[in-house]
């Protein structure tokens, strides 16, 4: 059985080349803003991993995160943030708010998917 991803970040084209590049790989699940995302999980769906984007209308990353982590049935899924902020500061925000790896935009989706395959070896 494949495992799943779920990715979610407001743009379209982020969202379906991650889907193009992963699926033959995994299963992935795309959704357009965090809040979308939290309504999906709480169907009682859970994930092998999650790359979500920091910058998105609605819920953003961080708020997600939050929320994740707070939550015992989510609170140990990887999580993997994509964001276009290069920041030192953003990025050991993300990591200290629970994140398990932080990704700069534009990325190589070959290196997304072995950091994926690394965080799911653990």
């Amino acid at each position: 059985m494949k495992k799943k991803i779920l990715v979610i970040d407001d743009e379209k084209t982020i969202r379906t080349l991650l889907q193009n590049y992963l699926e033959k790989d995994y299963e992935v699940i795309t959704k357009e803003n965090g809040e979308e995302g939290m309504a999906w999980l709480q169907q009682g769906i859970i994930p092998d991993l999650i790359v979500v984007d920091i910058q998105m209308p609605v819920m953003d990353g961080y708020e997600f995160i939050k929320n994740i982590r707070a939550s015992g049935y989510f609170k140990d899924i990887p999580l993997i943030m994509l964001s276009g902020i290069e920041s030192s500061s953003d990025k050991v925000k993300a990591l200290k708010m629970g994140a398990n790896d932080y990704m700069v935009k534009p990325f190589n989706p070959e290196e997304l998917a072995v950091r994926i395959q690394l965080h799911l070896a653990r």
